[in-house]
């Protein structure tokens, strides 16, 4: 099997399963009980909430664990615009950013609020003059997604960050799914971040809100005691320990798999432009984890399934897009339609060979010109 996947979901490090398995094994009691087996299970939840603040070097109490990237994007989204209610009715955003955040934004306008989309640059990049015309009073909320899934873009949220820190009435809220454990993370200029564990060699159903403590939310799930106050429910111990060790194994590796990954990246796009019919999409500005191409004449759908007959897994847009077959955004990045209706999202990492790149090559070629020679 070659599994060329990664931005949809990575395997989980025998290592983080270990640890979900002697924690779910050894630590039966809620952390919000006060026998002892409670206060046990209490004190490790606690060093593992430390463990990831320490590691993004933010405070324990700027941590609130999830049930994955989509909950923690509708929390930060939702429980700023429900909190601040009288502070501004217009969030700005891009069309670049994932569906987790593009509906709960439609979902907000359909309740009255302005959506407002930046233009993007050649590269894909925001545009910081054009995004500081955009702002003004009414403007409650900015989000801006660190990585994008599906071409890889890397924008540039330090320096957003540092714009928005003039207008302190406007909260920035980054979603960083994609860039967490792939490239260094500065949140000093960042209100609100994002992530989920199963990008990250972790388990699926665990994700996290990296909410700063100037800012407060609406919680979207009320109810008892937990980590945090801002999200109610018994907390999946299990899984926040996994999740802590996921998060410091692979940022403890970040900057060797980087250089790996950089260097299956050259071989990748070097083998792509020597195939006729195939243009790369993804560009300098792009993480390297994440080359999008389009096959000119080639429905995406026909060309998965072709490569899936030789045990080769890649994605045609990001895992929770929607059914329509045009990619917002490649359209955005090209604006041309028969690009972004004809692309597929090929997404390697540390556990990538480079032999498996070259099989890949080799199958995409032969099935290039195979499906071509059907549709001439």
């Amino acid at each position: 099997m070659v599994y060329l996947d990664y931005s949809a979901t990575t395997p989980v490090d025998r290592r983080v399963l270990e640890s979900f398995d002697r924690t779910a094994l050894e630590y039966i009691g809620n952390p919000n009980s006060l026998h002892l087996e409670g206060v046990k299970s209490k004190k490790l939840m606690d060093a593992a909430t430390h463990q990831v603040a320490e590691l993004l070097h933010v405070k324990d109490n700027e941590v609130i664990f999830t049930s994955g990237a989509s909950e923690s994007n509708n929390l930060a989204i939702k429980g700023v615009i429900n909190k601040y209610l009288n502070r501004g009715k217009t969030i700005i955003t891009t069309k670049l950013e994932h569906a987790s955040i593009l509906e709960p934004l439609n979902y907000l306008k359909e309740k009255g609020y302005t959506i407002k989309y930046i233009k993007i640059d050649k590269d894909g990049l925001v545009d910081i003059d054009e995004l500081k015309k955009m702002l003004d009073d009414d403007t409650i909320l900015v989000s801006i997604g660190e990585v994008n899934s599906e071409i890889g873009i890397v924008q540039n949220v330090g320096e957003i960050g540092l714009l928005l820190k003039e207008y302190p009435r406007i909260i920035f809220h980054v979603d960083g799914t994609q860039a967490v454990g792939k490239k260094s993370i500065n949140l000093e200029n960042i209100d609100l971040y994002t992530f989920s564990g199963h990008k990250i060699y972790g388990l699926k159903g665990i994700g996290c809100l990296i909410k700063k403590e100037h800012v407060t939310l609406e919680p979207l799930i009320h109810g008892g005691k937990s980590q945090s106050i801002f999200r109610a429910g018994t907390p999946a111990l299990p899984l926040i320990v996994s999740f802590a060790k996921a998060l410091k194994l692979i940022i403890n590796d970040l900057e060797f798999n980087y250089r790996y990954v950089s260097g299956l990246n050259d071989r990748l796009i070097k083998g792509l432009k020597n195939i006729d019919g195939v243009i790369v999409n993804s560009n300098e500005k792009c993480l390297p984890h994440i080359v999008n191409i389009s096959i000119t004449g080639i429905k995406p759908e026909t060309m998965l399934h072709a490569l899936e007959e030789d045990e080769i897994y890649v994605s045609t847009k990001t895992a929770c897009s929607s059914d329509d077959d045009l990619s917002i955004g490649v359209y955005e990045l090209t604006n041309d339609e028969e690009r972004a209706r004809s692309s597929i999202r090929i997404s390697i990492s540390h556990l990538t060979r480079s032999n498996e790149i070259d099989f890949f090559l080799e199958k995409l070629k032969l099935n290039v010109e195979k499906l071509q020679s059907i549709g001439s």
